[in-house]
């Protein structure tokens, strides 16, 4: 890939970002979007943060594993399981971070 060809790559993706991201700027209040669609965007948060923790919490030099081996997958229930308990974001690290290190030492 040439400069040239490198240098435009960016500037089409800075355009294609901006416009993307100005869309609704652009129409001001006039660019209202349906019911529907507004209570389906509330869950887009909580789908990115899934599609980017599962695979990495899934994911071992081996593949894809839910054995025991996989220390991650278990550090990350146990945290699940006490924010869902607690609601304690701090408690939620400190338990995943001890169930992960206790597999890891003693597993």
């Amino acid at each position: 890939m040439s400069a040239m060809q490198i240098w435009l790559t960016i500037a089409g993706m800075t355009v294609v970002t901006a416009v993307t991201r100005a869309f609704f700027l652009l129409g001001g209040e006039r660019a209202t979007l349906p019911e529907r669609v507004q209570r389906a965007l509330r869950y887009a948060p909580a789908a990115a943060l899934v599609a980017v923790i599962v695979p990495d919490v899934l994911e071992t030099p081996q593949g894809l594993s839910v054995a025991l081996g996989n220390h991650a997958l278990y550090g990350t229930l146990a945290g699940l399981a006490w924010f869902l308990w607690r609601r304690s974001m701090l408690g939620t690290i400190v338990v995943g971070m001890l169930v992960f290190t206790a597999l890891r030492i003693w597993g």
